[in-house]
């Protein structure tokens, strides 16, 4: 419920705050001030961590997972959450089996230590993607963040990637970036912002725009069946129109081996 109150504000502050109005994101004064409010307040944002899948995926090594791996004395996981909570997302959803699960909850708790609120959901069983983050359905009522959790994306402006999600009318927003192997990714063919056709790991390919597996999406995500984001839901969505893209021209580090952790730790 928003209150209608009275405040007197320096001259030229209004001028300031009145230049942020571009008549799509903000529309007027009064939401001007309440959107610069939050930010200096940090508003809170949601976002997923999603692990899910046979855990045996996500070794790097026996006995050894990507996401709770070192890198120069800190973990992938908490990369990830400090990184989240940098760009306010406060709440985070983590989605993974049973051990992995346990270890990463020895790591993280309830995430107080790193200014953020954790809530754990133990994947039981999936048939992909869009299966695991399905079990969130009923928990998340505003528009989030999904990163996968094999992933190092320090480096990526995921603010960018969030404004413009809130700025355009689509279901998903998906963080783009360029491949020399488009073949082993989700390539994207664009107008605009808008993404006309996604297809996950084609045979051949001449396109070298990919997705890199961040993306910010509504609830409305939640309610589409499919097993598969990339095989069977993005498509959906690009087809409807309802799927767009953010390019970053800064890259993900994907954590597959022990070798691609010595590869980063060198960075």
């Amino acid at each position: 419920m928003k209150t209608k109150i009275s405040i007197t504000i320096d001259k030229k502050l209004i001028e300031e705050i009145d230049s942020t109005v571009d008549n799509i994101v903000i529309r007027n004064r009064s939401q001007a001030i309440e959107s610069l409010v939050k930010k200096s307040l940090g508003e809170s944002r949601t976002a997923v961590i999603l692990c899910g899948g046979p855990e045996d995926a996500l070794m790097v090594s026996k006995g050894q997972y990507s996401v709770t791996s070192m890198i120069n004395n800190i973990s992938l996981i908490e990369l990830a959450v400090k990184k989240l909570r940098e760009n306010n997302f406060k709440t985070i959803h983590i989605v993974a089996r049973g051990s992995l699960l346990t270890k990463i909850f020895e790591i993280l708790k309830d995430g107080s230590l790193y200014g953020v609120n954790i809530n754990y959901t133990e994947e039981k069983k999936s048939t992909g993607t869009a299966s695991s983050l399905r079990l969130l359905k009923g928990k998340i009522s505003a528009k989030f963040l999904i990163v996968y959790g094999d992933i190092f994306f320090s480096k990526i402006n995921i603010e960018e990637l969030w404004r413009s999600h809130i700025k355009h009318d689509a279901v998903c927003t998906l963080m783009l970036t360029t491949s020399p192997q488009p073949s082993k990714k989700g390539t994207v063919i664009m107008e605009g912002s808008k993404i006309l056709r996604f297809t996950q790991k084609p045979v051949k390919s001449d396109v070298y725009l990919v997705f890199s597996p961040i993306f910010a999406a509504s609830p409305e995500l939640l309610e589409y069946s499919g097993k598969s984001l990339e095989y069977d839901i993005f498509p959906q969505l690009a087809a409807k129109g309802l799927l767009n893209g953010h390019f970053s021209s800064e890259k993900e580090v994907h954590i597959h081996s022990i070798n691609d952790l010595k590869k980063l730790s060198k960075r």
